[in-house]
């Protein structure tokens, strides 16, 4: 089906092209051919904005399938940012953290409104599931569990660029190697602002549970240095 838009002229023919189309997700694009006819633009120049909406996740190549366009994300664009800004110097992480702080606690109390009794039984069960990985022998990081109570806090807003940022915060929180950061005494402090947090969401107290928000990411900054 094709719909005409108003398309910024920064958009490139493929990008208008794909913003005017709405194939399925499971069904191909034309071939790049094909396209160089319908839009007057020669192959070599279709082959490199393809390559560009690829890099930024709005579409995928496969022998066999084609060309396929994906469900709009934020995350593709901002990974590939943030990750050359870390190449270039890592205390950028500590302003992409910053953002996440401001971003997090300006959605705090819509976003936990939005979620169901389902998510509150969710957040639960991480909370359960990170105490027996610090309380087991040996003890281990949570932080997959980490990554998921934040993230399934936020997920009922449907807004993908906040998601697509915070996203974006935990592949950089691992980039730079905060994921296996193993002061003991640090990650029971931080879980034990989680489990408050979750406390307070499920008590619908939500306003108990942003300023454990706020204390818990006020941590970072004075976490004690690594033993390595």
């Amino acid at each position: 089906m094709s719909r005409e838009h108003n398309s910024p002229d920064l958009l490139s023919e493929f990008l208008r092209y794909l913003v005017n189309h709405e194939q399925a997700e499971d069904q191909s694009l034309p071939s790049l051919a094909d396209l160089s006819q319908e839009l007057g633009v020669g192959i070599a120049a279709l082959r490199e904005q393809l390559e560009v909406a690829r890099a930024l996740g709005l579409v995928e190549v496969r022998p066999r399938i084609g060309i396929r366009r994906k469900a709009y994300s934020f995350l593709p664009a901002v990974r590939q940012s943030l990750a050359y800004a870390l190449a270039l110097d890592k205390t950028h992480f500590q302003a992409f953290a910053d953002l996440r702080k401001h971003i997090e606690m300006t959605y705090w109390h819509e976003a936990v409104q939005k979620l169901t009794a389902e998510d509150r039984s969710a957040l639960n069960n991480v909370i359960r599931r990170a105490w027996e990985k610090l309380r087991g022998t040996p003890a281990q990081i949570p932080h997959a569990e980490h990554r998921e109570l934040h993230l399934m806090i936020y997920r009922r807003l449907e807004n993908p660029f906040v998601t697509g940022l915070l996203e974006a915060y935990w592949e950089a929180y691992e980039a730079v190697g905060l994921n296996v950061y193993a002061d003991y005494h640090y990650l029971e402090e931080v879980w034990g602002y989680h489990q408050k947090m979750v406390e307070a969401i499920c008590n619908q107290d939500y306003e108990a549970g942003y300023h454990a928000l706020l204390e818990h990411t006020d941590l970072i900054t004075q976490r004690p240095p690594s033993a390595t």
